[in-house]
Parts: C-alpha cells; sequence; structure tokens
C-alpha cells in the first residue's frame, strides 16, 4: 500500500467506484502497489485490477452484460478450451462493440483471433457490407468459432487470413488501403506489438481507434524484469503512447488493461 495523498483529485470524483479508478490509476503511475478493495476487503491482485473472480465483477457483469446467445454460446465453448484464457473479456468485447458501433464502422482489423469470440463480437455490430479482417496463425482455434460464426449469420463478413499478421497488415498497406481502416484490436505476440500498432496507426483513419489489449500484463509492467520480452515490450509501448502526439489515449483497467487509442 501507499500513504501517498491524492490532493489532485477533484473531491466530487474522489467518491464510490471513482475513488478506486483513481486509486489504481495513481498507483499504475507511482509504480506502487495498492489492494483492490471489493466490499472494503482487501484482495491481492498483481496488477491492482477486479479479480474475475470478484463479487464486484460479477456486478459489473450482472448489470452491464448483454451477450448474443451465439457470443455466449461461444464464451462457453472457449472456456473449456485449455487456452481458454486467452479470450478477451465479455465486457471488454461489449466496449469495442459499442465503439465500432458509436463511429459507424465498416473496416476493422483484428490480429490475434484465436476462437474468434471477439470476431463475431464485432461481425455482429457492422453493417451487412462491413468487415473484419482477422489476422492469426493457428486455424484449429478458429475453427471452434466458425461455425458459430456461420450460425449468427456473419461469417462473410469475417475475412480470416492465416498468415503471420505483419505479413496481412504489409500486404493491406500495399494493396493503397492506409488511412481506410475505422478500428484495429491488437491481441497477439506482445514481442510484436510495437510494430503492430506502427502498421495499424497507418492503416486506420483519422477519428479511427486501436484497441491494445493486455497492457497491464497481470501487473508485470511494474517492473518488467530483464528476461520478460513480453512485459519489456509492452511496458516501452505504454511509455510510448503516452507521449505519441499522433494520437490520444485512454488506458481501462478492464480485463488485463486495455488502451484506446485515438487516431488524430
Amino acid at each position: 500500500g501507499s500513504d501517498m495523498p491524492l490532493l489532485s483529485v477533484p473531491k466530487e470524483v474522489a467518491v464510490g467506484t471513482a475513488m478506486l479508478g483513481v486509486a489504481f490509476a495513481t498507483g499504475m503511475l507511482a509504480g506502487k502497489r495498492y489492494p483492490s478493495l471489493v466490499f472494503g476487503t482487501p484482495r491481492s491482485s498483481p496488477s491492482g485490477i477486479i479479480e474475475k473472480s470478484s463479487p464486484l465483477r460479477q456486478y459489473i457483469l450482472d448489470h452491464s452484460l448483454r451477450e448474443h446467445p451465439i457470443l455466449k454460446k461461444l464464451r462457453l465453448l472457449t472456456a473449456e478450451h485449455p487456452w481458454g484464457r486467452m479470450m478477451v473479456s465479455c465486457e471488454q468485447a461489449q466496449l469495442m462493440a459499442n465503439l465500432v458501433k458509436l463511429i459507424k464502422a465498416k473496416k476493422v482489423i483484428e490480429i490475434g483471433v484465436f476462437t474468434g469470440y471477439n470476431a463475431l463480437n464485432m461481425a455482429l455490430v457492422l453493417p451487412d457490407n462491413g468487415r473484419v479482417i482477422a489476422c492469426d496463425i493457428n486455424e484449429d482455434y478458429a475453427k471452434i468459432g466458425r461455425p458459430l460464426w456461420k450460425e449468427a449469420g456473419v461469417e462473410h463478413k469475417i475475412d480470416l487470413r492465416i498468415k503471420p499478421a505483419i505479413q496481412t497488415l504489409d500486404e493491406l498497406l500495399a494493396n493503397g488501403e492506409a488511412e481506410t481502416f475505422d478500428f484495429a484490436f491488437i491481441d497477439a505476440d506482445k514481442e510484436s506489438y510495437n510494430e503492430y500498432y506502427e502498421k495499424c496507426l497507418r492503416l486506420v483513419k483519422k477519428g479511427g481507434i486501436i484497441a491494445i489489449d493486455n497492457v497491464f500484463w497481470n501487473g508485470k509492467v511494474l517492473k518488467p524484469r530483464k528476461d520478460d520480452l513480453a512485459a519489456q515490450s509492452i511496458h516501452l509501448l505504454n511509455e510510448k503512447l503516452l507521449r505519441d502526439a499522433r494520437i490520444n489515449i485512454s488506458m481501462l483497467p478492464m480485463g488485463d488493461g486495455v488502451t484506446l487509442a485515438f487516431k488524430l
């Protein structure tokens, strides 16, 4: 814990759950650890965010999640997979779907598809002529979701490209598709995050959004070990994004941390 005063926080902001959010954010910036308080009970969490098992997270889901039945079906199917924890959190996916709708997106890039929960999530809210360019190197996982894309009637909106994502991004740029995408979601190998970000920034139009997942890396970004390339890469990108004049940003304590970069 820390006795660091939150003097710069307006009194009206520092109440209720807002106070929790401010404490977490200040803790992150100060490089200090705060216990995540849930109903007055400290819960140890390395990243200082609401744990998946906490009653508060369940409350969030109970009072905000509006999950399409086929999305739920795919989520439960994915949860049975040995690597099921790699799936994006459902409340985070819902936020992205709402952002995609808000900016009236038609063209979306997803880097890291896994079983296709978020590809389906975004395809469901895109217009009929909308497209998700879904990049992954493993077709086996995507085969889990594909029948459900079809069942939801959105398979035609998902363009799955099985090859290294850098290759797909370079092909899109070479094809003259710079500044034609509305939204990008980055959730693949962490060592390549900076390269994915730079290429997505070229592909996304002004006013478009890049969502970057796992920016907390389970709290390891606070003190990245020298031998932890993933934590090092994410931390370096987090530092860079803070100072990047090409974007506005919001870093949200949701899931394993997600940064929204709004292209200027």
